[in-house]
């Protein structure tokens, strides 16, 4: 009867219609008012159109109805109500309520667990778990209650009471034990994670005994084998601990297990016999590495072994680093791994030779052992795959060296560079597309850089910067159109677009890597932001929205993760998921997504009345930091997927760094893009007190942090700073308002386009991100005019004129830019950045005009047209705005 009459509901809500839906529900309750399940039902539609408020309000009424949550339907019905208010505790009360009228329904007291469990509420959780056990036979219900208590333990480590509840889980787990309950290797991770929260180091390994009762399950698993190594080494059994590394690595291949293998030996060396300590594990690698299947591995464990050695005094007791380095290097140089591999193992042996006032002598032998080598890779490369791999590791390892040396003569890095862009672009194996022509093209394209970066880091240089930085973008492009799916070339072409102010190639160079996922997390940090700095806002908006859907969507997902975990009883997944929940709910990236969206919805412009009730309404609680919450945020942003061939502390041969548009957003930038909201939330709600604070609050990041902020968002910051000044002055009526009127116009004005154009370098430096900055603090600025017009301050009036003369000067200056960046850009790339007479990179431009014309000129067009969309947009936005 019931489903009968909710059934047109039903098919609304099946057919994604909830305006139906909630008709529906009106009918039967106007038939019915006081139908629990139409009632529970309808709150669950009001949170699908919009209405919240009424939502919650209804989905109380019905909880605190004694007989509603009879009705399966009004349970299903009010707890989606809830789950989409975000109302975790009141989901739970409607299964607690629910559990008043079938107290032994086993379904309904899992569901109180889960609904604990997906939201973190692990008191309810274990509370839950203690019931299931108390009624129900199950033996995963004693497995549930373990977890529980574990969680919780973990989730307040200060609190006295997370030692009652290790040791009762631990108890608990013992007997699961005595009665032959534990027997999957999910609950051994579990009883060995509550054995490490106690540090009871000692008690793990009587655990994991390879003659215990629990032998068969750690024999089994692979990561369990290794973990049991780490924990002899950790209680310093370092005897086992080879015992149990030989026997992984005889049963199988494990890089893991050959690091473990190796840092036992050398804990127990005797320094006195140090040859003879390392004698058998010596034998052993030698062995393994003539078996072909894990030569590499072998190889390379003899080459940590010796390095290590080296670094902790042991001289060659394990041979010579650099002869094994070279020994690796020659055997497995036509691998595209090979480099990877063996670069931590250079850099190490090479700092190591500092101790012994020995780098330069390292450094002379590589380099040695390199020029013996060279002319015959570069001679066979075009005879098959391999060889040519073998001469891009080869020059890989040169690129290292020279970085290593803190060579800084641009010409060095630049020697031989044709040749190397001939083979990666205009060479037969090219032609064919072999995968070593695209490192190798990179690699020029990075040698490129670094010259250009060393010639010309200066700022009076930066001009000239600019057109080598342009050159190595025609590079990459020809790379990219002989291999459209390399990743790494893209990368670097969106880094360098960006960093002569071209938003628009760079974006759609973004949008085919089709980032997806958990990459908007530790990716979109490449191009996010950009696009408003350099105004093209909407677009900037799409990947605001695209990430802000990504955070949502996970937030929606993890929960039936959590659930999936305890009906699968894959137990070792669940600390997993809920620090990777945390992660991504306090990350720096998220956080800058949503600043961001907050800037971009700052820039739709409207009447007046509707741009102070936007702000108005604002939201600025939830945006609110304290030192304490910023130094919670993790940062996840991946900025070592450039592909670095030299370590991350030579900072002037760090091209990640050096290619970096502009600083990366932080703790200052995010602390100072909270603030903004807020204070323009609290001028146009004239709160006084609270504004004074917040600017305050804002001006002290400026003077403390601006180098670590963009130019162009200085010159926001301090113009919202100086708006605010002038909005306090003009709620004193006894104080005239021209100063800081004159003050805040002038930071507008210096921003705009100059009235004469004659150079490249005033749109590809930072003449377009102060530009939009311009357009953004005008923007602000039209809000104080309305929030004082709406307050009736007299100086609204002034305002409103001084904004007016802004706007006509900034529509006439950048107008003209717009005309000339249309006209003559184009012209220009080929007269100031590929005939600009610099000996020391007229060879790339001599490879690029001969050989690459066609790439050439595709991407002048793409500078020039990507400048053209920018300063449009900008205008746009001036042409939009009226005081």
């Amino acid at each position: 009867m019931e489903y009968r009459q909710l059934r047109p509901i039903y098919d609304a809500l099946e057919g994604s219609d909830p305006q139906r839906a909630l008709k529906e529900c009106d009918k039967l309750l106007r038939k019915h008012p006081n139908h629990p399940s139409a009632r529970a039902i309808k709150a669950y539609v009001l949170t699908q159109t919009g209405r919240t408020e009424e939502a919650l309000a209804l989905s109380l009424s019905v909880l605190e109805t004694p007989t509603a949550m009879a009705s399966a339907h009004a349970q299903q019905g009010l707890t989606l109500a809830f789950r989409a208010l975000g109302r975790p505790h009141e989901e739970i009360m409607v299964y607690t309520a629910a559990l008043a009228h079938t107290p032994n329904d086993e379904t309904l007291h899992c569901k109180v667990f889960k609904a604990a469990a997906r939201n973190r509420i692990f008191k309810e959780q274990h509370q839950a778990a203690v019931q299931l056990n108390k009624l129900f036979d199950n033996p995963k219900y004693i497995w549930w209650l373990v977890v529980s208590l574990l969680l919780q333990a973990r989730d307040s480590p200060k609190n006295a009471a997370a030692q009652v509840q290790l040791k009762l889980a631990e108890r608990l787990v013992e007997k699961a034990v005595a009665d032959g309950n534990l027997k999957s290797v999910e609950e051994l991770r579990v009883y060995l994670d509550i054995l490490d929260v106690q540090d009871k180091r000692e008690q793990m390994v009587e655990v994991m005994d390879v003659n215990g009762q629990l032998a068969a399950l750690i024999a089994n698993d692979p990561d369990l084998v290794t973990q049991r190594i780490e924990l002899l080494i950790k209680t310093q059994v370092y005897g086992k601990a080879v015992e149990a590394a030989i026997a992984a690595l005889k049963a199988r291949d494990n890089w893991a297990d050959y690091k473990l293998y190796i840092e036992a030996v050398i804990a127990s060396v005797d320094p006195a016999a140090a040859g003879a300590s390392v004698s058998t594990i010596c034998a052993h690698l030698e062995a393994w590495a003539a078996d072909r299947d894990r030569a590499r591995s072998a190889k390379l464990a003899q080459v940590a072994l010796a390095t290590r050695m080296f670094e902790s005094g042991f001289g060659d007791a394990a041979g010579l680093p650099e002869l094994l380095i070279w020994g690796f290097i020659d055997q497995f140089q036509e691998k595209a791994i090979c480099y990877t591999d063996i670069m931590q193992f250079i850099i190490a042996h090479h700092k190591a030779a500092g101790k012994y006032d020995a780098q330069a002598a390292v450094i002379d032998y590589h380099w040695a052992q390199l020029e013996k080598r060279m002319p015959a890779a570069r001679e066979s490369a075009g005879q098959s795959d391999g060889e040519a791999q073998a001469w891009v590791n080869l020059e890989k390892v040169r690129y290292l060296m020279q970085a290593l040396r803190g060579e800084t003569d641009p010409s060095a890095w630049l020697a031989d560079i044709e040749v190397l862009l001939n083979f990666g672009l205009t060479s037969k194996p090219a032609r064919k597309k072999q995968p070593a022509c695209s490192d190798m093209t990179l690699l020029a394209c990075q040698r490129i850089i670094q010259a250009a970066f060393l010639a010309y880091g200066a700022m009076s240089a930066r001009a000239q910067l600019h057109s080598a930085l342009f050159k190595a973008l025609c590079v990459l492009e020809s790379g990219i159109r002989l291999n459209e799916g390399n990743f790494m070339l893209k990368l670097y072409a969106i880094r360098l677009y960006l960093y002569l102010s071209c938003y628009e190639r760079a974006r759609a160079i973004y949008d085919s890597l089709s980032i997806k996922h958990v990459q908007q997390e530790t990716l979109g940090h490449m191009i996010l932001g950009h696009g408003m700095m350099l105004g093209c806002f909407a677009a900037d908006m799409e990947l605001c929205y695209d990430g802000v859907a990504f955070y949502d969507r996970f937030r929606s997902k993890m929960p039936r993760d959590i659930e999936s975990v305890y009906d699968q009883e894959t137990y070792s997944n669940i600390q997993d998921f809920i620090e990777f929940q945390r992660n991504l709910d306090c990350s720096v990236q998220h956080e800058c997504t949503h600043r961001y969206a907050l800037r971009g919805e700052g820039f739709e412009y409207g009447s007046a009345k509707e741009m102070v009730a936007r702000w108005e309404e604002a939201d600025t609680r939830s945006i609110e930091h304290t030192e304490e919450s910023l130094g919670a945020l993790h940062d996840n942003r991946d900025i070592s997927v450039m592909g670095l061939l030299t370590p991350k502390d030579l900072a002037q041969w760090d091209l990640e760094l050096l290619t970096r548009p502009v600083p990366m957003p932080g703790h200052e930038w995010i602390q100072a893009f909270s603030l903004v909201p807020q204070i323009m939330h609290h001028m146009v709600c004239a709160e006084i007190e609270l504004l004074q604070a917040k600017s305050s609050e804002l001006a002290a990041i400026v003077d403390k942090h601006d180098n670590s902020l963009p130019r162009s968002d200085l010159i926001l910051i301090r113009g919202i700073v100086d708006m605010v000044a002038l909005y306090i002055q003009a709620t004193d009526q006894q104080h005239a308002v021209d100063v800081q009127l004159d003050k805040l116009v002038e930071g507008i004005s210096a921003n705009l386009p100059e009235d004469q154009f004659d150079s490249l370098f005033v749109l590809s430096s930072d003449g377009i991100r102060n530009l939009s900055a311009a357009s953004e603090l005008f923007t602000y600025a039209l809000v104080l005019k309305h929030a004082l017009s709406a307050q009736h301050l007299p100086a609204a009036n002034a305002v409103g004129h001084a904004l007016s003369q802004q706007r006509k000067r900034a529509l006439k200056s950048v107008n003209a830019l717009r005309g000339w960046t249309d006209k003559c850009t184009r012209s220009l790339v080929s007269d100031q950045w590929l005939a600009d007479g610099d000996d020391a990179f007229a060879g790339v431009a001599r490879f690029v005009c001969d050989s690459q014309k066609q790439t050439v000129l595709a991407v002048t067009k793409a500078c020039s047209t990507s400048w053209l969309r920018s300063v449009k947009n900008v205008l746009m936005q001036w042409e939009q705005c009226s005081s």
